[in-house]
């Protein structure tokens, strides 16, 4: 699958005066987990609880970290009902529809293919991959599993960021 063919889309980010709003053909409630959510703060505290906070249809439903011990703090801290010592774990629960990635880079590929392996929508921070073979990689298994996929574009928060969605479901 070419990258290049992939839906683009403009999300405006929460907290710029404007709401995120979903495409998304569900109209039950989007159980999300978060994975990266650290209770020391970081990206994920910053942007994406904030931002799934003001979305309606939504809900942070679990949060994994890289230990049991960070993920119960992560979600004592953030009142997340389901904390997991794995993205692994994570991506397995039946109590989560839509898995977000927020960590670097160069662990994208490890934690996005779980979750595509177990059928999830997958949103994670740009690029979808550490190269572009990493990102072929996890378009292709989207596409093999049915599943929707979308990467946020780097760039100033509160600005708008541009969406690469792979196949919906």
């Amino acid at each position: 699958m070419a990258i290049g063919r992939s839906e683009v889309r403009e999300w405006p980010i929460a907290n710029a005066g404007v709401r995120m709003t979903s495409a998304s053909p569900h109209r039950e409630l989007i159980r999300v987990g978060v994975v990266g959510l650290s209770a020391s703060g970081g990206w994920a505290a910053t942007a994406h609880v904030p931002a799934l906070a003001g979305l309606d249809g939504y809900e942070l439903r679990a949060l994994s970290a890289s230990s049991a011990e960070s993920a119960r703090a992560a979600g004592e801290k953030y009142a997340v009902p389901l904390a997991f010592a794995s993205a692994e774990e994570l991506a397995r629960s039946e109590e989560v529809d839509l898995v977000v990635v927020t960590v670097k880079v160069p662990h994208h590929l490890e934690l996005i293919r779980p979750a595509l392996e177990a059928g999830k929508m997958v949103f994670s921070e740009w690029p979808l991959g550490a190269d572009l073979a990493q990102a072929e990689e996890l378009a292709d298994l989207a596409h093999r599993r049915g599943c929707s996929y979308g990467c946020r574009s780097a760039g100033p928060v509160g600005s708008a960021a541009s969406v690469s969605a792979g196949p919906g479901r």
